[in-house]
């Protein structure tokens, strides 16, 4: 591999030292500087971390021992590898070089070729080091970019449960949890199919992007858990995938604000657009099932009828089943629609949420 040949501080006290080192490695492409006391060398560094460092020990004011011991004590310095250049040659003097951090320890008189070989034999261990860093930060960030895109399709709870074992294990172990009580909210915008078929389709995406976003926002607000959307329908659930005493309440609140926020989005100049809404509450089923581009889905008798009372609802209105009415009586005010005849299920009585008190 071939060395990087940046900059390489030396530290010594005696002159004839450094113009020696400095003329050796200038000849071999290094770019070199001069230091003559371990103050400067701690103030060279600040000012401009070296590649590596050639470290005399014995120095007035500071010793090498000394400088290094500050150098791997600093965070921003700690990496940069240190080889020890001394005429002390007692096997304690080494033994203490290595202690403080030093990487390496070359005896004066030295041989050039030997100060060489272990200049170029520790650069390329900090290369490969920073190469490892760089790859180990481009797998990291890669890790945060998939977490966040898993977090955008699952709960974290389910999405914590895939991180900790293969995907594949869905096809033979779907995962599901069954909850005695949720709430299920149905939305759909009025009109939107004729409205879209006279608009190019980047706009009605980017109308549907922008009324979808304000929904999310709402329902992260809100603590609810988005569902799914299908095509201009939006499905939101409270009390799954971690139940909640308040799910029905929390619906009630996200279905008003969705009704206001609507309001903002305009049909044409003079005619903003209207939401359909349904809500029910029971037991549901959900989890991930398939082993391709699964989702989090809901299912269930619960789940069925809140979906028909918002397909067989009123334009600008909030359906709701006398199971949700009776969770919410007492704390949202309620016009009475009576008993309608709901596909599959029969006559049901239902209200019309209206407000708060």
């Amino acid at each position: 591999m071939p060395v990087d040949k940046n900059d390489i501080l030396l530290v010594d006290d005696t002159l004839g030292n450094l113009r020696l080192l400095s003329t050796l490695l200038g000849e071999q492409g290094y770019k070199t500087r001069k230091v003559t006391n371990g103050a400067l060398a701690l103030k060279a560094v600040k000012h401009a971390p070296p590649r590596l460092i050639l470290l005399d020990v014995m120095m007035p004011g500071l010793s090498g021992y000394e400088v290094c011991q500050q150098l791997k004590a600093d965070p921003a310095t700690a990496e940069i590898p240190v080889i020890f250049i001394s005429a002390l040659d007692d096997v304690f003097d080494k033994v203490q070089a290595f202690a403080v951090g030093g990487v390496d320890y070359i005896t004066k008189p030295f041989q050039v070729e030997e100060v060489l070989a272990r200049i170029d034999h520790q650069l390329v261990i900090r290369n490969l080091q920073r190469e490892l860093q760089e790859k180990n930060n481009s797998l990291q960030a890669a890790v945060e970019q998939f977490d966040r895109l898993l977090l955008n399709i699952l709960p974290k709870s389910i999405a914590d449960h895939l991180r900790q074992q293969d995907f594949s294990v869905i096809k033979d172990h779907p995962i599901a949890e069954s909850f005695k009580q949720a709430t299920i909210l149905f939305a759909d915008i009025v009109g939107f199919t004729e409205v879209s078929a006279q608009m190019p389709a980047l706009e009605i995406v980017d109308l549907l992007n922008r009324i979808f976003s304000c929904f999310d926002q709402l329902a992260e607000h809100h603590g609810l858990e988005k569902i799914k959307t299908i095509g201009d329908a939006y499905m939101v659930a409270a009390g799954i995938p971690i139940p909640s005493a308040d799910h029905a309440d929390a619906i009630a609140r996200m279905a008003l604000d969705m009704q206001q926020a609507i309001q903002t989005f305009q049909r044409d100049s003079a005619h903003p657009f209207q939401l359909r809404i349904g809500i029910n509450t029971g037991p549901v089923v959900a989890g991930v099932i398939g082993i391709k581009k699964f989702s989090y889905d809901l299912w269930g008798d619960t789940v069925n009828v809140a979906s028909r009372m918002e397909s067989q609802g009123v334009p600008g209105k909030i359906q709701v089943t006398e199971t949700t009415y009776q969770l919410l009586k007492g704390h949202y005010q309620f016009e009475e629609r009576g008993v309608v005849q709901v596909k599959g299920k029969g006559e049901m009585m239902t209200y019309f949420l209206t407000r708060n008190f």
